[in-house]
């Protein structure tokens, strides 16, 4: 698969797992064009940004759309079990998961990979950190204590 730098915040989870901020309709059949066959989307669809029905495009490209929306205030161990369903129910597949920014699926893959359930810690860390530094409840969520009282901090901003 080839990359799609263009997308805000693309990186490469492995060799079958792409994320990103959110696609436009364009970048969506890009992404599709790119052999992928599942997307998961973790911003909810009330967000700033987001596509009016990304279910059917992504439905009317052929292919498989699983929603699961994420509320960037409250991320919940909920949320996380049923991303790792996804994730299993697309064992082998060629994947791409989003939100808006980026933030929600970079924490996502991080806790995934910190739990040992699959990739690198370490790739899913650097991921993550060159997108932002969680505080407050995504610090929880990660499991990083020492960020609880601190802010969300992003790329570019001091860290």
């Amino acid at each position: 698969m080839r990359d799609l730098p263009e997308i805000i915040n693309w990186r490469r989870f492995d060799k079958n797992i792409t994320l990103s901020g959110q696609p436009t309709e364009e970048q969506l059949i890009n992404i599709r064009d790119m052999g992928i066959t599942h997307v998961i989307n973790l911003g909810p669809h009330s967000n700033d940004g987001a596509l009016e029905d990304e279910a059917g495009s992504v439905a009317e490209l052929g292919m498989e759309y699983i929603y699961i929306p994420v509320d960037f205030e409250n991320p919940t161990d909920a949320d996380f079990a049923e991303f790792c369903n996804a994730l299993e129910k697309v064992k082998d597949q060629t994947v791409h998961v989003h939100c808006i920014y980026n933030a929600r699926v970079s924490a996502f893959f991080y806790r995934y990979a910190k739990s040992g359930i699959g990739g690198s810690e370490e790739v899913a860390f650097a991921i993550m950190d060159g997108i932002w530094r969680p505080g407050g409840v995504w610090a929880k969520f990660i499991g990083n204590e020492d960020a609880l009282d601190l802010p969300n901090r992003y790329s570019g901003d001091d860290y």
